[in-house]
């Protein structure tokens, strides 16, 4: 039996998830990496970028946002696999369209589609996975996925270095497409086949709002995810202006510091699955990812007359801080019933993306008031104090059974 369970850690939905989150990452870091080169290719100068920059991610996360609840809906109606297939089919063509772009309305447009197409693939396939496997073995499979997922950002960075930047949305449409044949044969999840019959209502986003235990839930889990889009979008993404407002006399590149925090994430993301299968609590492996990611962000807002390699190992700090995205899909998928789990799944790591809209007016609005190091660290102190109070609110979800309703 404990053999069969190790198989099915490595079964093929779970590689199929896994190569999902690896094209999502892929998407979503390939922008830092290029957002400079792209924009002043269209005719923006580099100060031009920051501001501009931030409105396109912005345009991708309401994307992001609104797909989650489109691919979540169908999912608890349709099944898992229709949104693996449906959604990897309009980021690719977005991506590939988003190649040809030559002015910024088409390049924000191609940016909002590829959001809407993306937003299904993780969590469609952290659905899948939880509801496959062994409870015992949630956190393993998704370890798996984190760490499979993870090298999406290695590639996006090489990708980037070595070919023009429309080259590089053309191979994240290619991928995609490949992604797409390779799903072909992958069996849906029994657990939403049977929980499909009972006459009950399947994927109505509308119920997280109409019961208070629900909408706790709910809330709680965004807000636990909200700090890493503040750390990626804000503290990252603005790296390089940052910088100089600290003093540091190099030339940063918010490309290559996102990489060096994608060194953290990739080995916490890994770990944190196995982190909380040992400790056999999700809410303890969050708590230690929190006081480092807190510690990282504390440290980052004291680099005043400080160097490129101190960025760079604050960026490494908070990428292992923030390196729980994995496991906060997951816990997210164990909050639900299977008739709004993939509804819960799809929408909750969306709304936490779509929130970096919210984070990044905040940051604005402030910089009016206060200076720019100011604005970001009021910024970092609300979203990271409502993340802790939703942490402690949160319920615990280790080794929960998954075959349940929402009534």
């Amino acid at each position: 039996m404990k053999q069969n369970q190790n198989i099915a850690i490595l079964s093929v939905p779970v590689i199929v998830a896994a190569l999902g989150y690896f094209v999502d990452i892929y998407d979503l870091l390939l922008f830092a990496f290029i957002r400079i080169s792209s924009l002043m290719s269209l005719g923006y100068t580099q100060d031009q970028s920051v501001n501009m920059g931030l409105d396109i991610m912005s345009y991708q996360m309401v994307g992001l946002l609104l797909g989650g609840i489109l691919w979540g809906v169908i999912g608890d109606k349709r099944g898992r696999m229709s949104v693996l297939f449906g959604s990897i089919i309009i980021y690719s063509l977005a991506n590939i369209a988003n190649g040809f772009a030559h002015d910024i309305f088409t390049y924000k447009l191609c940016r909002f589609i590829a959001g809407i197409g993306l937003a299904g693939e993780l969590g469609a396939g952290i659905t899948l996975v939880c509801e496959l496997i062994p409870k015992e073995k949630r956190g393993y499979a998704t370890s798996f996925v984190a760490g499979v997922g993870l090298t999406g950002a290695i590639l996006a960075y090489f990708i980037s270095r070595w070919f023009d930047w429309r080259i590089c949305y053309f191979i994240g449409g290619g991928l995609g497409l490949l992604l797409l044949c390779m799903r072909v044969g992958v069996y849906e999840s029994g657990m939403f086949a049977m929980e499909k019959k009972e006459r009950i209502q399947h994927g109505n986003f509308l119920m997280f709002f109409t019961n208070y235990n629900r909408f706790r839930r709910y809330m709680l889990g965004i807000m636990i995810g909200l700090p890493i889009w503040y750390v990626m979008g804000i503290l990252v993404q603005l790296s390089d202006k940052f910088g100089k407002q600290f003093g540091i006399k190099e030339k940063i590149m918010p490309g290559r510091v996102m990489v060096y925090m994608y060194i953290g994430i990739s080995i916490a993301d890994f770990l944190s699955g196995i982190l909380s299968q040992q400790l056999k609590s999700r809410k303890k492996a969050l708590y230690i990812y929190y006081f480092v990611m807190i510690t990282g962000i504390i440290l980052y807002f004291f680099q005043a007359g400080g160097s490129l390699a101190g960025m760079y190992t604050v960026c490494i700090i908070m990428g292992v801080g923030t390196g729980f995205w994995a496991l906060f899909v997951t816990i997210a998928a164990e909050q639900f019933g299977t008739n709004l789990r993939a509804t819960a799944t799809t929408t909750t790591p969306n709304m936490v993306r779509g929130s970096l809209v919210i984070v990044a007016i905040l940051f604005e609005y402030l910089e009016n008031h206060f200076s720019f190091i100011t604005s970001g660290a009021i910024t970092g102190c609300v979203v990271v104090l409502l993340g802790c109070f939703a942490l402690y609110k949160a319920d615990e979800t280790y080794g929960k059974d998954l075959n349940f309703l929402e009534e």
